[in-house]
């Protein structure tokens, strides 16, 4: 059922996305919520709210569809479609990422701009077509391992309470991160931060491989082993850390083209924001948008393959 219930997913999401404004705004204050009456400023704190906000959340969910799958498959069958349809979004983040590279294509490179400020939350108003494209890649590459391949990772190891504990780990990680204020010495977030990362240390190096069988293989697992840890130390990068760096550098290599690399500073003083260069190849221009957008869905192709293949085995097992 695991197989069927993610192509039904997919298929509903192609013809029905989810409003990502609404769930990114439900996220948000289900997050906020949590901070408001947990956050007394003491890494203990933030342990007790992610505990009862995304662990329970995910153990219920784990239980009802045990309990649903007990008492008949098809409804077992039913939650796990209805879960995994709120928790994984191809279509929450693919629009951005189309409009940007219609918007390239027609010469509007000022709409661009304003698509990748409102996506990415950086200023994007000194940026090139180049480096528009090349930022839209790698948010793009990012957001569907967070969005797809992690969730459906999580899904078929503990099923639909898999995906939601995923899912609300990344919410509370990104929201708290925003919200909460280390310099004050608050480390209410320093636990969701943790959880992540083991939640995502081994579906984001899967991913990355998944890149590299796709795509230029050599160039990818090169890049990966160079090039990933750069990205991690690298303070200047918003959001950077060893996971993201894994996916950009495998999936640079893969795509042979040249993602990192400083950007315009967001300051009206000019200069540039460090970055480090990841991958071979070519400067990012508008055919390497397409070309992300191919070696995602063949990295989707091949894990539907390798599932069907198991589930296939399962079935005519002894």
């Amino acid at each position: 059922m695991t197989f069927l219930s993610i192509i039904c997913v997919l298929v509903l999401e192609q013809l029905k996305a989810l409003p990502a404004e609404r769930v990114v705004a439900w996220l948000a204050y289900y997050a906020d919520f949590l901070e408001r009456h947990f956050n007394g400023g003491e890494a203990r704190h933030g342990v007790v709210a992610w505990g009862l906000g995304v662990a329970l959340p995910a153990l219920l969910i784990l239980v009802l569809h045990a309990v649903m799958d007990a008492v008949h498959p098809v409804l077992g069958f039913v939650v796990a479609v209805v879960v995994l349809y709120l928790t994984m979004g191809l279509r929450q983040f693919s629009h951005f990422f189309t409009d940007i590279q219609m918007a390239l294509r027609m010469g509007e490179v000022e709409r661009a701009r304003r698509l990748l400020e409102v996506w990415c939350g950086h200023d994007a108003a000194r940026f090139s077509s180049a480096e528009i494209s090349r930022l839209a890649i790698e948010q793009g590459i990012v957001a569907a391992h967070r969005h797809v391949f992690a969730p459906l990772f999580w899904f078929v190891v503990l099923g639909p309470g898999g995906a939601v504990l995923y899912r609300l780990g990344l919410c509370v990680m990104q929201r708290w991160a925003v919200t909460v204020q280390p310099e004050s010495g608050n480390s209410f977030f320093r636990f969701a931060q943790q959880a992540f990362q083991w939640l995502d240390w081994l579906p984001a190096r899967l991913t990355a491989a998944t890149f590299a069988i796709v795509g230029d293989f050599e160039d990818a697992v090169y890049c990966w082993r160079t090039q990933a840890s750069q990205w991690a130390q690298a303070a200047s990068v918003q959001g950077a850390d060893m996971a993201s760096g894994i996916l950009l550098s495998s999936a640079a290599g893969a795509l042979g083209v040249r993602l990192g690399l400083p950007l315009p500073g967001e300051s009206d003083a000019g200069g540039f924001d460090a970055r480090p260069e990841l991958g071979l190849g070519d400067d990012a221009d508008i055919e390497h948008l397409q070309s992300a957008v191919g070696l995602v869905w063949r990295a989707l192709v091949l894990c539907l393959l390798l599932l069907a293949l198991l589930t296939a085995a399962s079935w005519v097992g002894p």
